[in-house]
């Protein structure tokens, strides 16, 4: 849920229910990184309600564009982890089979 003004649209806090640190820590750092955001920062209400509280203000760009568009980089950036991971997996097994298969004499 965005809490926003219609007048200034680039700036806005975003309500995200069901989520926690973990998400908000990391869409931080992913928000932080783009050129066209000022300011952006979290908070949690309170420890026994699941939801966040993310602020994001801009230099003039539609702050829930650039919401999106950071969320889609965050979704990026961990499937280039997931896929760096499992590469790095198969790779492991792979060696690991070669070299119990190699002949000794």
């Amino acid at each position: 849920m965005e809490h926003g003004s219609y007048k200034n649209p680039s700036a806005s806090t975003f309500s995200l229910s069901e989520e926690d640190h973990t998400l908000a820590n990391s869409l931080r750092f992913v928000l932080n990184k783009d050129p066209r955001v000022t300011f952006c920062g979290y908070s949690i209400p309170h420890p026994s309600e699941a939801k966040v509280n993310i602020r994001v203000q801009t230099t003039g760009d539609h702050a829930s564009e650039v919401l999106k568009d950071s969320c889609q980089n965050l979704m990026n950036i961990c499937e280039h982890v997931r896929n760096t991971f499992e590469n790095a997996v198969d790779e492991y097994r792979n060696s690991e089979a070669t070299d119990s298969m190699a002949i000794t004499h």
